[in-house]
This record gives C-alpha cells, structure tokens and sequence, in this order.
C-alpha cells in the first residue's frame, strides 16, 4: 500500500470555513478517507493511502473554491462532496455552484445543493410542466418557489399561483374557527413560510393584496383557465386522479406548471388512489413533460433527515418483499389442495 502526503496552501479564513466548528468537518474528511489532516500556518497535510490522498485533497480543493466564491460551507456540502467523491464524480460541488437562482429577503443564495436538484432546476427552466419527486426534504417546494418568484421578478410571469389539497396528515382536525381564509391557511402555510423567507413579508402581502399572488386549496381551482401564470401544485401525492386530471387542465397559454409530491407520504383514505401515482403512467413520455426523481441522496435537511429517509426505504422495500412472498405462498396453496382432491 502506497503511502503518500500532499500539500494544499489555504488561507486561514477559508481553513476556519472548511474544518468547520472544533474543526468537525476536518473528522469527518478523515474518518471517510481514512487518511490525517494536519494544519501548519495555511499549508494543509494529507497523509495516507495513495489513492485516498488524492480523494481527500480533490474534496478539500472543491471546499476550497467554494469557500472562495463567499458560500458558507455547511455539513451538507461536505457530506455531498464525499458522496461524490466515492463515485468519481469530480467538481460535482462547482457544478451545482455555478446555477444560482435568486437571493432571499436576507440577501442569502438560492441555489441547488445537489446534481439532483441542479437538474430539477434545469426542467423546470426547459419544460412547460414539471414533476418533482422525492421524499422529504430534498427541496422540490422550496426551489420551485424561487424559481417562481425569479420569473414573477422578471415579468416572465404575471402573476404566482400555489395550491395545495386540504387534507388533514392522518388526523382529522375538526371544525377550524374564522372565516374561509382562516379555515385553509393551516393547509398552506409550508408555501406561506418560503414566499415569507425569498420575497418578504410586506412585498408579498402587496402583491398577494393585487391578487398578483395567490395562495389557494385545490378545490378553489376547478372552472379556472390560468394565463400567463407560474402555477405550483404541492403535496400532489394527496390528489384523486380526478383532481389531477382538472388541476392540468386549467393551464392556460403563457403558463408554467411545477406539480411536487413524494409518493411515500399519501393522506389519502385507505383505497383512494393517488392522482399523482395515475399522471406518472398516463403523462410520461409527453413532450414538454419533465419528470425529475430526487432520492434521499437529494435531501438537504438536517443530515439525521436523509438517515431517516434511507431507513424509511429501507423497511418498506423489506415489508414489500415479505409481502409478495407472503401472496406468492398463499397463491400456490390452493393448486397443491385442488391437486390433493383431484388425486
């Protein structure tokens, strides 16, 4: 086994950014790689393995660049960085910095955090309609909104329209108090918390005041033929098929559609098909469609919200897979009794 050590010259603020708080970014590197990191007075030593050298060097190079460029490096960029860095994906981290969408009311950047994303985001700019799909956290609400609200900001929308089914998540609420506004906004408030954090309170409640941007259940949809609009259907898994098939059917000229879901999250009642498991099968393969499936790799939450995630699919492929055993034995007893009877 080869033994080598290379060199990087940082400069001491990047190195701050990159080690991360009581240098927990650094463990990190160096429990994946299996390699030590040693910090001298801006030159910055990787020692061991040949090949694990160079990977943890090429990571801590991007960490770098990126650092340079003003980002604030988090958990999950190290994390992806690793990931990556495993698969041979190299510059995964500088390719997904270079797409920023737009800047929050804080002056924060708006951008994709991972390949996934990046090509979720490039979708929604190429196509007319737009599926995102995925579990928790992997950002398909929130980037859509940005996306929205950059084209609202450019005039290549007139208006934002962000919709939602009014379906309780497995818990039946009761009768809400106030007026029909009232009654909803619990629904909606996720699409609320993102326009609030990209666009500003006060700037969305004028707009909202101009009916330039409308926040609404589904249900207030049908009838409608929305032109010029950017229109975001969220929790899309919680649709019928019926009112799906009339929420697409609203689009009008001049209209871009975003439609996210996770398919794994359903409220539905026991039986009820989901609108958005139906339009998967009926509408792929539709020119000016886009289909985008972001996996637990995508999410960028809290790193224990992909572990969850991955643990969550892990259970439900091994139930799945008893399940069918379980189907496959009970479908082969009653031949083996015929057989018996006839015998």
């Amino acid at each position: 086994m080869a033994f080598q050590e290379e060199v990087l010259n940082m400069e001491t603020a990047h190195i701050r950014n990159i080690f991360g708080q009581f240098d927990c970014y650094l463990k990190k590197l160096e429990r994946a790689f299996g390699v030590d990191i040693i910090d001298r007075d801006g030159a910055v030593r990787v020692k061991g393995n040949e090949r694990q050298v160079k990977r943890a060097a090429a990571v801590l190079l991007q960490l770098l660049e990126l650092s340079r460029r003003g980002n604030q490096i988090q958990e999950q960029n190290v994390d992806y960085a690793i990931a990556m860095s495993m698969e041979n994906h190299e510059n995964a981290l500088l390719e997904i910095d270079s797409e920023l969408i737009c800047h929050t009311v804080s002056g924060k950047p708006v951008k994709p955090k991972t390949l996934g994303q990046k090509q979720y985001v490039d979708a929604i700019r190429d196509k007319m309609i737009v599926f995102g799909l995925g579990p928790a956290g992997t950002g398909k609400t929130y980037l859509a909104m940005a996306m929205a609200i950059t084209a609202f900001k450019n005039n290549e929308v007139e208006r934002i329209i962000l919709t939602r089914p009014a379906i309780e998540a497995g818990e039946k609420l009761g009768f809400l108090p106030g007026d029909l506004q009232s009654k909803v906004d619990p629904y909606l408030r996720p699409l609320y918390d993102a326009l609030y954090q990209i666009m500003g309170a006060e700037s969305f409640q004028k707009n909202m005041e101009k009916g330039l941007i409308e926040v609404a259940p589904l249900a207030y949809m049908r009838g409608r033929t929305l032109d010029n609009a950017y229109i975001i259907l969220d929790e899309a898994q919680n649709t019928t098929p019926a009112q799906m098939k009339m929420f697409l059917t609203r689009i009008g000229f001049g209209s871009k559609v975003v439609v996210t879901g996770d398919a794994s999250q359903k409220d539905l009642s026991p039986g009820t098909k989901s609108g958005l498991d139906v339009a998967v099968k009926v509408l792929s393969g539709l020119e000016d469609i886009a289909f985008c499936t972001l996996t637990s790799r995508d999410v960028v939450r809290h790193p224990l919200v992909q572990k969850i995630v991955k643990a969550y699919e892990a259970y439900e492929a091994k139930e799945a897979y008893r399940q069918g055993r379980i189907q496959a034995h009970q479908n082969k007893v009653p031949r083996v009794q015929k057989r018996s009877r006839e015998r």
